[in-house]
């Protein structure tokens, strides 16, 4: 009897349909997407197909017995289970919770096509031995690592459990760092040269500076490196002062430093700690400059009006809190935004003002909805207003009275991008992945009207917000540069992969790229052809986040480091 179920389990195996779905799962999962990157999410969800095949050809069309076919089933399933409880916080809550399956099944699903060909001439009980050690480790090494974060490849940056953390780095290195205290020689000056996110219209557009744009005669100078905490706040620029958020261990830090030499000039902390597998600890939004002050709005919703100067506390208020809004799944990223004496804030699609001088609650207004979006100002058929984009749509707000003005159906949730102003009252509107969509708003004696102009599928961002020059707009089509039209949002082209940010020098015809890989492009804003002038690696590991720039120097910053180039 014995003899027969050896004989039955040594039988030669149906090996090829194993073999074959492997090595289509290693072809479509691992190399197609560093072929054509947008096929990332092929990718991924093929390689869970695949190796779903996989377990069907072993259950189905192995020839294996029945209690190895079962065996291999129920070791599955207990070395899953028994590994997602002891997982790491960021691979257990990445990808929406589904990392660990996205992730570990198509390895288990490899592993196990490969140990059915490597054991098949061995001995039953050795067979056995090594299936069940093939499955715990291909299910269980995962308990071992963390991810540091995600690119827009959707591939993790995984390290060690113990390993030490960027932050963790940070906090050594900075410890005992004394603050100067004292404002550069340049701090009088009455306007911020780069009041916040993306500049003086939260338009990454920038007028009356001109850089030496021959790099291989004379490259960008760094002129100082330094460590900096986790966030994915860019920089407000006032003077010789640079102003950014960090996370430094428990505390959510608004920071202050010398942009001649890079060293803190004043900290204000409080005691809060967000954090989201994809990017990781630390506050979302960038500072606002207005009025000798400086505005922050945290990850988890604390909003602080702080003396620029010498970082004296104002005033402080949780308006997340106040209007019991559950803080979103990726932090409270809109930055705010000073127009007369309110500062306007956004969160998760709806919108707040209060009292720039004293924080009393001025307004609330917003359809609501998933949103990451900021407030943003426009002046459109010559009335001042404030755009939100949410889940609803578009929606202009009197800044003056929190009352809606306009509204634009196009629903989608968990919006990114800001909406982009391109004259003529008329708008660049994004449903992120798929399509951009140019509108026009009108307003007469019947109220306010607005109208589709075109929608354009031949650019589609994510992340990534245009800069609009000469009638076109530049961003990217995915992971890659694009230039449209205006007129029919008809695609010019098509340029170099860098899922970046950028900075549009008008005088120059000239785009800065802060690529996600940490590189900085010299772009041409011509629409005839993409060219790029020169490339320099400037940041180590994910950025995602925005570049500032005053005169010609520039600052730069990720999760990890921050710099200024003399361009």
């Amino acid at each position: 009897m014995n003899k027969n179920r050896a004989s039955d389990f040594i039988e030669p195996l149906r090996l090829w349909p194993g073999i074959l779905f492997s090595v289509v799962l290693i072809s479509i999962r691992y190399l197609l997407p560093v072929l054509i990157p947008r096929a990332t999410m092929v990718g991924v969800l093929g390689g869970i197909l695949l190796s779903v095949g996989i377990f069907l050809w072993w259950f189905f069309f192995s020839r294996a017995s029945k209690i190895d076919k079962w065996g291999a089933f129920l070791l599955i399933v207990v070395s899953l289970t028994i590994s997602w409880f002891l997982l790491d916080k960021s691979i257990a809550t990445a990808n929406m919770g589904m990392m660990y399956i996205l992730y570990s099944l198509p390895v288990l699903s490899i592993a196990f096509a490969a140990w059915a060909y490597v054991t098949r001439k061995m001995p039953v009980n050795t067979r056995r031995i090594t299936m069940a050690l093939t499955i715990m480790i291909a299910a269980g090494f995962w308990i071992f690592l963390r991810t540091d974060g995600m690119t827009g490849d959707v591939n993790h940056n995984l390290n060690w459990r113990w390993a030490k953390t960027s932050e963790e780095n940070t906090l050594r290195q900075t410890a005992g760092e004394s603050l100067t205290g004292t404002p550069g020689p340049d701090l009088a000056v009455s306007e911020a040269e780069w009041p916040g996110f993306r500049g003086k219209n939260r338009d990454g557009i920038v007028h009356g500076i001109k850089i030496n744009s021959d790099w291989n005669a004379n490259p960008p100078v760094e002129l100082w490196r330094r460590p900096v905490g986790p966030g994915c706040s860019s920089f407000a620029i006032l003077g010789n002062l640079i102003y950014t958020q960090e996370q430094l261990g428990e505390y959510e830090t608004v920071s202050c430093y010398d942009l001649s030499n890079g060293k803190p000039v004043w900290r204000h902390k409080d005691k809060a700690r967000f954090y989201d597998s994809h990017a990781g600890p630390g506050p979302r939004a960038t500072p606002e400059l207005a009025n000798g002050r400086v505005y922050s709005m945290g990850a988890t919703g604390i909003l602080n009006a702080i003396n620029a100067l010498d970082g004296t506390l104002i005033w402080t208020r949780n308006p997340a809190e106040d209007s019991g809004i559950e803080i979103p799944e990726w932090g409270i990223c809109g930055s705010p935004v000073v127009t007369g004496n309110a500062v306007i804030v956004s969160m998760a699609g709806m919108i707040a003002a209060f009292d720039s001088e004293t924080g009393k609650p001025l307004w609330t207004g917003g359809k609501g909805g998933s949103s990451y979006t900021s407030p943003h100002l426009a002046t459109i058929c010559n009335v001042p207003q404030v755009l939100m984009i949410n889940e609803p749509g578009v929606e202009s707000i009197d800044p003056s009275t929190g009352k809606s003005l306009w509204t634009y159906a196009w629903p989608l949730r968990d919006r990114v991008l800001q909406p982009v102003w391109t004259g003529n009252n008329e708008l660049l509107i994004n449903e992120e992945y798929k399509n951009v969509r140019k509108i026009k708003i009108s307003n007469d004696s019947s109220g306010w009207r607005t109208d589709e102009v075109w929608t354009s599928s031949e650019i589609r961002t994510l992340f990534n917000d245009f800069v609009i020059h000469k009638g076109y707009a530049y961003g990217f089509d995915g992971p890659s540069m694009a230039c449209i039209d205006l007129t029919d949002g008809s695609r010019k082209w098509r340029g170099a992969r860098y899922r970046g940010f950028q900075l549009l020098l008008a005088d120059q015809d000239l785009i800065l790229v802060l690529s996600e890989k940490g590189e900085l492009a010299l772009v041409s804003a011509d629409p005839g052809r993409f060219t790029e002038l020169s490339k320099i690696q400037v940041m180590k590991g994910k950025t995602w986040n925005h570049p500032a720039i005053k005169g010609n120097i520039l600052v730069v910053r990720n999760s990890e480091e921050m710099a200024a180039y003399r361009l």
